[in-house]
């Protein structure tokens, strides 16, 4: 790597110290080895950063032109590319997982900061018609400052999803990153300084989500937050955004089903499941980990899964060949078996894997196997709960209105797919399955213009696309009496 680490919080334009002077440590899950001492910002590094950010907002920000703000966005956009291999080498040793799948990460980041770069000037509002001598009109206006929280899982990826957007529609933004991975976000920092991007604009402040995070969503300054975690602590922000009312945008868990039938192209749909709840080790709250197989395909298919996963690479993240690497920390590697032991307690089978793996992986590293769990009902803990682990619950289903029944028995919402040759069918089920993106034969397929939001306990707001940008906007009514219209009472 040629990128410099970057361990202080970045705040006003200038690297700076926890105030306390605290620091913690942040790893590489592949092999256990300290990877960074980091600034451990509390409540009031969150409040500098807020302050800074605000004066940005007031300031030179709102004086820049759309079309500037652009040219300033897509300027990060090929800082990014231009350091795409120390990038992602960063966010690999950083979160575990496989480079092959964190060189495709920068592609995306980049292409998020390009894409909000040509919005800024494209957030437009209406003229509605109204009786004549009066005019409405629309407007999109920023909230001001934005605070963004976001997940260890994609580090990179989810600062820039959460960055771009909202500085393409006007506003300055305090990012709080995961504490397991600081690393990229506060170098993206330093990109977005060096493109120009003026002193406040973007904060970054590293630390722990009971200190900083939660001084970032409770801080009265904060006009909007922007949060991708657990649903769990999407309820807590919930609650310490009610201070001021703050505007919410929420990305939560998952249990997405991802339902096969008979009548699919079982090789595309197979490769499709084990890749939907095996890459980045099943960290991914988008991931299909119900399999709702049709009775009839059910113990041939799982039989072509077994032979698939026998073929999985798993190992150190760097290596290219690997397509499974490490889950994020040994906490997660002991969450992810106490579900094991939950499944197998309350009657699933146990088709492969189920534990820990330590051949041929580095020792310090928290390395899971793949594992499939058969003869699963809706009500048992693997198949309601976010494992956020290499963990498949697979369910069989006898017709349409089974497959449907079992999709939607779940408290989340945030994807699904549907495997079949049936175009009435492929045309039927999304709109009856409960989820705000549904795949029909692929899965896990995203795109920077698609927009992509949460229905149920999986959150609410988009983020992507046109709407990703209004989302970090506030949409302001201007009525026009130009005609001298008599107004009120004739007193």
């Amino acid at each position: 790597m040629t990128l410099s680490l970057r361990t202080n919080a970045f705040i006003d334009g200038a690297w700076t110290p926890a105030a306390s002077g605290m620091t913690f440590r942040t790893y590489n899950p592949g092999t256990g080895e300290v990877l960074a001492d980091v600034a451990a910002c509390d409540r009031e590094d969150v409040n500098l950063a807020v302050a800074a950010a605000r004066r940005a907002f007031d300031g030179p920000w709102s004086a820049i032109a759309p079309t500037a703000r652009g040219t300033l966005l897509r300027q990060i956009a090929s800082l990014i590319r231009a350091n795409a291999a120390d990038l992602a080498l960063l966010d690999t040793r950083n979160a575990g997982r496989p480079i092959r799948d964190t060189r495709n990460d920068l592609v995306r980041a980049a292409d998020i900061f390009d894409f909000y770069g040509g919005l800024t000037d494209k957030l437009r509002g209406a003229t509605i018609p109204v009786p004549p001598g009066y005019s409405a009109i629309t407007i999109h206006e920023p909230y001001g400052v934005v605070g963004a929280i976001i997940p260890w899982n994609l580090p990179l990826v989810m600062a820039c999803l959460k960055a771009a957007p909202a500085l393409a529609a006007g506003n300055t933004v305090v990012l709080k990153p995961a504490e397991q991975t600081p690393l990229s976000a506060l170098v993206l920092a330093e990109l977005c300084q060096e493109a120009g991007l003026p002193d406040g604009v973007l904060n970054v402040v590293p630390g722990f989500g009971e200190t900083a995070g939660a001084a970032l969503a409770e801080n009265t300054g904060v006009d909007k937050i922007a949060f991708t975690g657990s649903t769990e602590v999407g309820r807590l922000i919930m609650q310490a955004a009610s201070g001021n009312i703050k505007g919410l945008t929420l990305e939560l868990g998952g249990k997405a089903p991802n339902i096969v039938f008979a009548d699919a192209d079982l090789e595309m749909a197979a490769r499709g499941a084990l890749f939907t709840v095996f890459h980045h080790q099943g960290q991914v709250c988008a991931a299909g980990t119900r399999l709702i197989v049709e009775r009839s395909i059910h113990d041939a298919f799982l039989g072509l899964l077994v032979e698939k996963i026998g073929r999985i690479k798993i190992g150190l993240p760097e290596d290219p060949s690997v397509h499974v690497g490490a889950l994020i920390s040994r906490e997660q590697l002991e969450r992810v078996e106490s579900y094991v032991g939950k499944g197998l307690a309350e009657g699933g089978r146990l088709v492969t894997g189920g534990g820990a793996l330590r051949d041929k992986v580095p020792a310090g590293g928290h390395y899971f196997r793949p594992t499939v769990f058969a003869d699963i009902a809706p009500e048992m803990t693997v198949a309601r709960e976010e494992i956020f682990g290499p963990v498949l619950s697979v369910l069989a289903f006898d017709g349409e209105d089974d497959a449907i029944r079992l999709a939607n028995s779940t408290l989340y919402g945030l994807t699904a797919a549907v495997w079949t040759r049936d175009a009435g069918r492929a045309a039927r089920l999304p709109r009856r399955i409960r989820a705000g993106t549904v795949w029909t034969n692929m899965i896990n397929m995203m795109n920077v213009a698609v927009p992509a939001g949460g229905h149920g306990q999986s959150g609410f707001g988009n983020e992507y696309g046109i709407e990703g940008a209004e989302g970090y906007t506030r949409l302001k009514t201007v009525w026009t009496n130009f005609a001298e219209h008599p107004v009120g009472w004739a007193l």
